[in-house]
């Protein structure tokens, strides 16, 4: 699995590796019973410290979405809800898109409630 950071962004990397590891689970390219790198590695090919790729492992972990084996082993939880992982980053696609527009939450809302109840 490949982890990346964008250094220019204002999310913390702790998130940035977190939210790596669930798009991997949205889109099918990670599945439960699968290892994630380990955290010294993804730091050390990152350049970044640590300690923010276990914060980043301990959020998934906080969510049930992996679990931290001794030896600091994480691997994929295998009751990850795949549905929902996808739902959340559609739904985080959607609501940067409405933020760039201009559009207020309530516009933001009502757009895709109306675009729910027109799907057959």
């Amino acid at each position: 699995m490949l982890i990346t950071v964008d250094f220019a962004s204002a999310q913390p990397l702790s998130d940035q590796v977190a939210g790596a590891v669930r798009t991997a689970l949205a889109d099918g390219t990670a599945a439960p019973g699968d290892r994630l790198p380990s955290a010294r590695n993804v730091a050390a090919s990152l350049g970044i410290n640590l300690h923010t790729v276990l914060r980043g492992y301990q959020q998934l972990r906080d969510e049930g979405l992996v679990e931290l084996r001794r030896g600091r082993t994480a691997v994929i939880s295998g009751t990850t809800d795949r549905l929902r992982l996808r739902l959340e980053a559609a739904a985080r696609e959607f609501a940067a898109t409405a933020r760039q527009a201009g559009a207020s939450d309530e516009q933001a809302m009502a757009a895709a409630q109306a675009a729910l109840r027109d799907l057959p």
